[in-house]
């Protein structure tokens, strides 16, 4: 019997508030994520920090979404939830 394997995605998915959409930021990028967060917790106001993802668009295609992987953008950190 074979070993199932679960693969690992080279991005993590967040809700950015601000914007109300889903964006993907990469493994490392998400590193600094955590720490500021572990960082800051309990702080109020949190401090300006950002990170770079990508945009979920609409894909009419499919009917489907995708990462849109044209245009990286800067999101702000403390503005990310992480999506479940």
């Amino acid at each position: 019997m074979g070993i199932l394997r679960t693969v690992k995605s080279d991005y993590e998915i967040y809700e950015y508030s601000k914007l109300e959409c889903l964006i993907a930021v990469e493994r490392e990028e998400c590193k600094k994520v955590k720490s500021f967060f572990k960082k800051n917790k309990g702080k109020k106001p949190l401090p300006n920090a950002t990170v770079s993802g990508f945009k979920f668009i609409k894909d009419a295609e499919f009917d489907s979404l995708k990462i849109d992987f044209d245009h990286p953008l800067k999101f702000e950190i403390r503005d990310l939830v992480k999506a479940k």
